[in-house]
């Protein structure tokens, strides 16, 4: 009963005073001292590390695991020191999280113990440090990493190899092509991950083979990276597969012909705005927004009509990526769409036109939007298939944004006071806080600006507007 008031309580954010939660970490029960330690993690509550800290002494393991888990999720600095200490812990569970949490802090100094792990007899902890320290510096860890490449359990070796490929260093890209081929299938997707993230047109051959084998589940990552390589010459193999009977394999090869300049991309593109799975004609709106052309701006509308709001939301952003003016009204209106995704990137793509009525239904949102406190994906309610995302906390983020944008193309006192209130609602916090914009806006492992940073673009400073002629 005592673990179950303090579940309740989180689940209900009625924890206003953190006493109760530190007193039971000292609780005779260890289910309560567990419990205590999975809700300080859910909080986020700086001031329970040290008890945390303490808490990795515990007798029970279960406990053990969920102090270490908190300390992750909390991400403070000074836990560095406790979790480093935790690598030692008897339990496998207990080094393998410690890992996990430290790879959070991504602080180099934790490396060191960190890649003596990388031998411990036991895979989930092996796993976990080639995870760890392909998060910290990928680059400074590759021997390790090169080791765990070699690692008997696939696991391991997938998670080598996404490590690996974070490095900006194209010579450690090189040393993951082989495991294009590799036995177990998720290491050949993640070499596929690599591959597209770093454009690495020498792993097209490997990744063309790939495609002509019997294993369907791993095409996907390999249609993807074609398309991020973008090389005219898997063209012919993206139509093909374009054709797949599995959904999920359309989705892809279409997205990827969007990538490529190659004529048969808007064909392909055009033809499955109509297909029967709406995961396909959201990706072929989407892929038309970059192969596409004015003339495209007819089929366009239409499956602004379309009943699920991802392929909705496919026409949005690739209206606004032509940059149709003459979509200006219809655009406007998915502001107003009962989906947060549509209406975002309606936000998104009003940004990029000059259309005076943009400006002023942009300005009324702004007004209207709250900075959301936390990003967590919430269930929109009535869209199909249980779509589920965190676009409705990216509004106002993405209104400063577009704004900020149009603010550049003359001065507008109305948008110059409309950013300017909302940056007067924001607390020192929020505005240092990472800004959530739309995915089209950022590149893979990109980071974002901060919220300070998108006012400071969207609203030129006294001086400059002086310079500027005022």
């Amino acid at each position: 009963m005592r673990a179950a008031r303090i579940r309740e309580s989180v689940r209900a954010r009625g924890v206003t005073d953190l006493g109760p939660l530190f007193v039971a970490l000292s609780d005779p029960v260890a289910g309560v001292r567990e419990t205590a330690a999975v809700a300080l993690g859910i909080l986020k509550e700086p001031r329970g590390s040290s008890m945390l800290a303490t808490a990795l002494g515990d007798p029970d393991p279960g406990v053990r695991v969920a102090a270490v888990e908190a300390l992750g999720a909390i991400g403070r600095s000074e836990s560095r020191g406790p979790l480093e200490e935790a690598l030692r812990d008897p339990e496998d569970a207990v080094r393998a999280k410690a890992a996990l949490s430290l790879a959070v802090l991504r602080d180099v100094r934790s490396l060191p113990a960190l890649e003596r792990l990388s031998t411990d007899p036991a895979a989930p902890v092996r796993r976990a440090v080639a995870l760890a320290v392909g998060r910290v510096d990928p680059e400074g860890a590759f021997p390790t990493l090169a080791r765990l490449l070699n690692d008997p359990d696939d696991h391991v070796r997938r998670e080598a190899v996404l490590g690996i490929g974070r490095s900006p260093n194209p010579e450690h890209v090189a040393a993951v092509r082989p495991f294009l081929r590799d036995p177990a299938r998720r290491v050949r997707v993640a070499a596929a991950v690599m591959a597209g993230r770093h454009r690495d047109r020498e792993s097209l051959p490997s990744l063309l083979h790939l495609l002509t084998t019997p294993d369907t589940w791993e095409k996907p990552a390999v249609l993807v990276a074609l398309g991020r390589i973008g090389d005219p010459s898997a063209a012919p193999a993206l139509v093909r597969w374009a054709e797949s009977p599995a959904h999920w394999i359309r989705v892809c090869a279409v997205h990827a012909l969007g990538e490529l300049d190659v004529p048969e991309s808007r064909t392909v593109a055009r033809a499955h705005l109509t297909d029967p799975y709406w995961s396909v004609r959201g990706a072929a709106a989407v892929a038309l927004g970059t192969v596409g052309s004015p003339e495209d701006l007819a089929p366009l509308l239409e499956c602004l009509q379309d009943e699920h709001p991802w392929a909705r939301r496919g026409a949005t952003y690739a209206l606004g990526r032509l940059g149709l003016t003459e979509a200006a009204p219809r655009l406007r209106e998915g502001l107003r769409d009962p989906a947060a995704e549509v209406r975002l990137a309606a936000v998104w793509s009003l940004g990029h036109l000059a259309d005076d009525g943009a400006r002023d239904d942009l300005v009324r949102l702004l007004d209207e939007a709250r900075p959301r406190a936390a990003a967590h994906p919430t269930p929109e309610p009535g869209e199909p298939d249980g779509l589920v995302s965190d676009a409705e906390n990216r509004l106002f983020d993405a209104a400063v944004q577009a704004l900020g944008r149009l603010s550049h193309r003359g001065a507008d006192p109305l948008i110059r006071r409309s950013l300017a209130d909302a940056r007067e609602r924001l607390s020192e916090e929020e505005l240092d806080r990472r800004a959530r914009l739309p995915l089209p806006e950022l590149e893979p492992d990109q980071p974002a600006p901060t919220l300070r940073a998108l006012f400071e673009i969207a609203l030129p400073s006294s001086a400059d507007d002086e310079d500027g002629g005022g």
